[in-house]
């Protein structure tokens, strides 16, 4: 097999808000040993919460499932507010481990459908972030998943404000709230920074991989909104494009044909697994290896004062 070049996204893996849940989670378990309870996996990474369940943290599905005055650590992608309610009638001590991106637009939500809007909340309807976006206001909020959603909108006469799950890009909205206001005239636009930075920073450089890479490698869990949309934007860009998990052997075949082969990883992805895919292509050949940067990131969140 003959080898070749790997170009490497910078930005990629972590994002300021998953190193923030990661944190909290890692914390509460030094502090008060297991077992810490999640409520959902902390962020959509196996490898992640495979290595956390190893050092005592129990993900659950619902909050029912947490025995009384356990500690409740909520995860990445946002709760609605009955969740936190049935948290404090259930005794939970409460740990809100949402990435502040999120609680911003949960605040546009309220604000919106509070001041008379009908919220336009642009996103996928299965996603955990965008049910509870949505649970803030649940009488005033209408997911729109698509362009041919928004034209079948009836705002019945109310004002529209729109508001997006935070992991879309530009890209995504775009063509959405173009539907919007060719349906109902003017609306509220959402701000620019509502966009998840990270989500489009590793956006923007897989489509700079693409100008020169021929296959691109997304390491991720199936379960990564983000992940996956990396993948679909490579393949819109015409490479070829795979989601990896970058715990497995690398399947060898995938890289014939292709002499230059583009590596990324989602925003819930650490970076030892995308060091392992590294590995794994030098190992094959491809061992000229360049890191292609198209943004620096330098953003932090504060820890809650539960583990600050």
């Amino acid at each position: 097999m003959t080898g070749g070049r790997v170009l490497l996204a910078s930005p990629r893996s972590f994002c300021a808000g998953v190193d923030r849940a990661i944190e909290i989670v890692e914390r509460l378990l030094a502090e008060h040993g297991p077992p810490v309870y999640v409520r959902h996996q902390i962020v959509h990474n196996d490898h992640v919460v495979g290595r956390l369940e190893r050092l005592g943290a129990v993900f659950v599905d619902h909050e029912d499932e947490i025995p009384a005055g356990e500690i409740c650590v909520l995860s990445a992608h946002g709760v609605a507010p009955e969740v936190k309610a049935r948290c404090e009638e259930r005794g939970l001590r409460v740990v809100d481990a949402v990435c502040p991106l999120v609680s911003k637009v949960h605040a546009e939500a309220r604000h919106y459908a509070d001041s008379g809007h009908l919220v336009a909340l642009v996103g996928h309807a299965d996603h955990v972030e965008v049910i509870g976006t949505r649970g803030e206001r649940p009488e005033s909020t209408v997911v729109i998943e698509s362009p041919e959603d928004a034209f079948a909108l009836e705002a019945n006469g109310r004002p529209v404000a729109v508001i997006t799950q935070t992991t879309l890009s530009l890209d995504d909205v775009a063509p959405i709230v173009v539907a919007l206001e060719s349906r109902l005239g003017p609306l509220r636009r959402p701000p620019a920074d509502d966009i998840c930075y990270a989500t489009q920073n590793r956006q923007d450089a897989v489509k700079r991989l693409v100008e020169e890479a021929t296959l691109i490698l997304v390491i991720g869990s199936t379960t990564s909104s983000n992940a996956r949309r990396l993948v679909e934007v490579a393949q819109a860009a015409g490479a070829q494009a795979s989601l990896i998990d970058g715990e497995s052997e690398l399947d060898l075949a995938i890289l014939d044909g292709h002499t230059t082969v583009g590596v990324t990883g989602g925003a819930s992805t650490p970076e030892e697994l995308v060091e392992a895919v590294i590995a794994r292509l030098a190992a094959a050949g491809y061992d000229e290896l360049e890191e292609i940067s198209v943004a620096r990131e330098d953003v932090h969140f504060r820890l809650p004062r539960e583990v600050a």
